[in-house]
C-alpha cells in the first residue's frame, strides 16, 4: 500500500516573478540556470521558495521548447527582502543577458491547491509592511499563477487541450501578458498571466478552449497536484513582447497605464 507524503507548512509572504528572453549569445548561460535550479539562491535573505523554469516555443505553452525563454518564481517572507533581491546581482545577471525581461513583486490575494505538497496563503500585513499595504489599496493589474503536475500516463491526453487554451489566452481581451512555464518537460507545467481586471480574466476562464480544457482535466483527473493563485501587482518593470511596463519605483501603476511604450521590436526569435 502506497503511503502519501505529508504536506509541508503553508507558504506565506510576497511573490517575485521574473521572465526573461535571453539574447542568442547567452543561451548557454540560460541553460546553466535550468541545470543549477534553486541552488544559486539558497543564501538569499528571506527567500522561502525558488523555481527556475523553462518555457515553450516563443514563451508559450507548447511541446516545442524555447531555447531562450525562461522564468523565475520566488517567494519571500517580507516585501523589503523581495525588493532587495530585485536590486541584487542575481537579477542583474538576467537583465544584462536578456533581449526582454519583465519582473514584478506581487501580493497573494487567494490561493487553492498545492505546489510540491505546499499550500499557499494570502500575504499577511506583516509581510507587506506599511508600504506594501498602501500599494495593495491602489487600483493595479492582477496576476494569475496556475501550476499542475500532470499524471504521466495522461500527459498526451492533456496536451490535446493545452495549445488551444494557450492560444486563446494570449489573444484574450484584457490579458496584458502571458507566459507558459515548466519545471519538467510535458508533466510539470505552469502559466503566469497578467490581467487588466477581474472581468477579463473570468471571461477567458469560463468560455472557449480554456473551459473545455478545465472540464476535461477535472473529468479525467489529469493532475496529481495543482495550484491556482490570484495575486495583485505591487510593483513591476521591464519589457515583454514589445510592451514596456511601469518602473518598479512607481507604486501607482494602473491597468490603463501599465503599458507605456510599444516599440517596434522584431518577433520573438524562438
Amino acid at each position: 500500500m502506497e503511503v502519501s507524503q505529508p504536506l509541508h507548512d503553508t507558504l506565506s509572504g510576497v511573490v517575485v516573478v521574473l521572465l526573461a528572453d535571453f539574447l542568442r549569445q547567452h543561451q548557454g548561460w540560460g541553460w546553466l540556470r535550468l541545470v543549477a535550479g534553486a541552488t544559486p539562491y539558497k543564501d538569499v535573505p528571506g527567500l522561502t521558495m525558488a523555481k527556475v523554469m523553462g518555457s515553450g516555443h516563443g514563451g508559450g505553452f507548447s511541446l516545442r521548447p524555447s531555447a531562450t525563454h525562461q522564468g523565475l518564481i520566488c517567494t519571500f517572507s517580507h516585501l523589503d527582502l523581495a525588493l532587495q533581491f530585485l536590486d541584487s546581482p542575481l537579477v542583474q545577471a538576467y537583465r544584462s543577458r536578456a533581449r526582454e525581461c519583465w519582473r514584478g513583486v506581487l501580493s497573494v490575494q487567494s490561493a487553492r491547491g498545492h505546489w510540491d505538497k505546499q499550500a499557499w496563503q494570502a500575504s499577511s500585513p506583516e509581510s507587506l509592511g506599511p508600504q506594501g499595504q498602501a500599494e495593495s489599496d491602489r487600483s493595479a493589474p492582477f496576476a494569475v499563477l496556475t501550476r499542475a503536475s500532470i499524471v504521466p500516463t495522461k500527459a498526451m491526453a492533456f496536451w490535446r487541450y493545452a495549445p488551444a487554451a494557450q492560444a486563446d489566452l494570449t489573444q484574450a481581451p484584457g490579458c496584458l501578458l502571458a507566459m507558459g512555464l515548466g519545471e519538467a518537460p510535458l508533466v510539470r507545467q505552469c502559466t503566469f498571466s497578467l490581467w487588466q481586471d477581474t472581468a477579463a480574466m473570468l471571461q477567458y476562464a469560463h468560455q472557449g478552449a480554456h473551459q473545455a480544457a478545465s472540464a476535461a482535466a477535472y473529468r479525467h483527473q489529469f493532475f496529481s497536484e495543482s495550484l491556482f493563485v490570484r495575486m495583485q501587482v505591487l510593483q513591476m518593470a521591464g519589457v515583454w513582447q514589445g510592451r514596456s511596463f511601469d518602473p518598479l519605483a512607481g507604486p501607482t501603476a494602473t491597468a490603463s497605464s501599465c503599458a507605456l511604450n510599444v516599440p517596434a521590436l522584431e518577433p520573438s526569435h524562438v
